[in-house]
């Protein structure tokens, strides 16, 4: 839905003290920057803080019509949307889409190389790895980080199945198939290569836990790029331990940050980086784009980019 004026956006940055490179990419799409008061819609740049955000729709930000949320994930604002459910609400989600499918394959790659147990060698060993090349590789969630690796994958001539809530037919080819989520334990049977890369719900907390994990190929690697919490930290521990599967390549934990001294740090068949698949230095211009090309739609009054499905909660 896009419900802009044809000739101009009156546009609030939030909260205070917010980066003026934000206030450029408002006006780059032809917007104005304006008090709360005085704005139809909001671009928040806090990526916490919703009760705030909150306290300001309900009092100075009343005429607003549209927001704009920093991140991809909306989790810490799912009740403030419920409660204005009647405001257009975007995020950036497809916006960071990119960095992060290169960091899930660079993990990916890391973990069926045994790149983690050779940096930490202190002597020559021997040969270990597993190729991707021509692999079965299982990607949970359909959305932009999918699309991106799905491209990236293709040199490998990878086996790939993406698992989702709403399948696209249209997309299967011989190399690539979608199936939805009740099929998920079928499509990970002998799996060399899974990717976390969807949305965190209620439905899809604990997604994986002992049981899909030992479907995957013994040599199989999972990387999880999207939320810690997708995975049930203490059951991976286990089947890591146990040598199940190759390992796990985690750019997301639970809990997290993952606390000082959790088996997970010393595990050999497990690598992490500290939820980097995105840094800030490639997230800001990136947003940026995003927000000046959603004010010149919101001016225009065309469909915005990253609308936000309230009951889906993403």
């Amino acid at each position: 839905m896009a419900s802009g004026s044809t000739n101009t956006a009156r546009v609030a940055l939030a909260p205070e003290g917010t980066r003026t490179w934000l206030a450029d990419a408002i006006r780059a799409g032809g917007g104005e920057v304006v008090g709360a008061a005085d704005a139809d819609a909001l671009v928040w740049a806090e990526p916490a803080k919703a009760a705030e955000l909150g306290e300001l729709l309900r009092g100075d930000a009343r005429g607003v019509k549209w927001v704009q949320l920093p991140w991809a994930g909306i989790e810490p604002y799912v009740e403030v949307i419920a409660a204005a459910s009647d405001l257009t609400w975007t995020c950036a989600k497809g916006v960071y889409a990119g960095p992060v499918a290169e960091h899930a394959l660079a993990l990916l790659l890391a973990g069926l190389r045994n790149v983690g147990p050779y940096t930490r060698e202190s002597t020559w060993s021997g040969p270990a790895g597993t190729n991707l090349l021509h692999g079965k590789v299982v990607v949970v969630g359909g959305g932009g980080i999918t699309d991106w690796l799905l491209r990236l994958l293709e040199p490998f001539d990878a086996d790939v199945t993406v698992i989702r809530r709403n399948p696209n037919t249209a997309r299967r080819t011989t190399r690539v198939t979608e199936l939805p989520v009740a099929q998920l334990d079928e499509a990970l049977e002998g799996a060399i290569g899974v990717v976390l890369a969807l949305a965190l719900t209620p439905e899809t907390e604990g997604i994986i836990g002992r049981s899909e994990l030992e479907r995957m190929s013994p040599r199989g690697w999972i990387v999880n790029v999207a939320r810690g919490k997708h995975i049930k930290t203490a059951e991976l521990v286990e089947v890591l331990r146990e040598g199940t599967i190759g390992g796990a390549a985690l750019d997301v934990t639970d809990p997290e940050p993952l606390p000082d001294g959790h088996p997970l740090w010393t595990l050999p068949n497990c690598i992490i980086t500290p939820h980097v698949g995105n840094t800030p230095e490639m997230a800001l211009p990136l947003l940026a784009d995003r927000i000046t090309e959603n004010v010149r739609r919101w001016r225009a009054g065309d469909e915005l980019l990253g609308l936000v499905d309230a009951a889906a909660g993403y």
